[in-house]
């Protein structure tokens, strides 16, 4: 049985991926297979996956069908999915092909999770080429009034606050293990028989959101969610993203998914018409057009 199962989306970002790669040559002390799943690149990533990677196990799509679609035909391919067979590897990972990883960091998160059980998703330190924390490796869940707290500034301007920094819980050392709500689907780490119980990202989200709503189910369903700064793993962010058009939108529509889904019910109405009014006017045109949509059904 193989400790972990890898899977990385790729889209236009072809120099990157042979970078992450090329880090994940050199792990040690952990067995892995990897899933490269690219979304109808362009810019010549599958064919170099092909001729420079052939241990890598390729899904060439003819389209773009998002990431957590991507994702989720890497972990079935894997074997991973709701009351799924107990011989896929222990643990998935869903990793960025904009990610340099140490020969060290799968060890030890693998060793992480075996440490404690109650553990169902953990994922590592992350820095931006500057050096900088990825904000975004340990958040909180964005109920309406964190999300609110952050539409409106408040986050920014007053980041050590407990109150208003909550978004990336830029109050804490990021050097300090914490218990989180979310880590990032960079790097996220995931216990198998957490898969098994809650299923696979929900592909109603297109691109942002799905690793929320996954940590959210994860979290549900009795596990914890860790930050392990420990570890150590570059991330260029934004790679693909800043090459599309549509990924603006695709954030506030995240948003929507994610309040429909976990907080409408529970959201008084006037306070479920500011939660509209705010993501309309960030979100712009297109998102009007969501707000009047019924969310997709997230599989089964």
């Amino acid at each position: 049985m193989l400790d972990l199962g890898i899977v990385i989306v790729n889209w236009n970002t072809r120099d990157l991926l042979r970078n992450c790669l090329r880090s994940l040559a050199h792990a040690t002390g952990v067995s892995y297979q990897i899933v490269v799943v690219d979304n109808a690149s362009d810019d010549g990533s599958a064919e170099m996956v092909r001729r420079e990677f052939p241990h890598v196990t390729l899904i060439a799509n003819d389209e773009n069908r998002g990431y957590p679609a991507a994702n989720n035909q890497g972990l079935r391919l894997l074997g991973f999915e709701r009351d799924g067979p107990d011989d896929a590897p222990r643990y998935a990972l869903a990793l960025n092909p904009d990610t340099v990883v140490p020969p060290g960091a799968l060890h030890e998160m693998v060793a992480y999770m075996d440490a404690d059980p109650r553990i169902g998703a953990a994922g590592p330190k992350l820095v931006l080429l500057d050096g900088s924390l990825d904000l975004a490796c340990r958040r909180s869940f964005p109920t309406p009034e964190i999300s609110f707290y952050r539409m409106v500034g408040l986050s920014k301007l007053f980041p050590h606050s407990r109150r208003f920094g909550r978004y990336n819980l830029t109050y804490l050392d990021p050097d300090v293990e914490t218990e989180v709500d979310s880590v990032v689907g960079a790097f996220m780490i995931v216990r198998r028989e957490a898969i098994q119980r809650v299923g696979l990202f929900d592909e109603a989200f297109f691109m942002y959101g799905e690793d929320l709503d996954w940590a959210y189910r994860i979290k549900q369903a009795g596990w914890t969610v860790m930050y392990n700064p420990r570890v150590t793993v570059t991330h260029v962010k934004r790679a693909a993203s800043r090459q599309s058009r549509r990924a603006q939108r695709e954030f506030y529509r995240a948003m929507l998914i994610f309040y429909r889904k976990h907080y409408r019910a529970t959201t008084p109405w006037w306070l479920h018409v500011l939660v509209l009014t705010g993501l309309a006017l960030k979100g712009g045109l297109p998102l009007w057009r969501d707000l009047w949509r019924p969310t997709p059904a997230a599989p089964a």
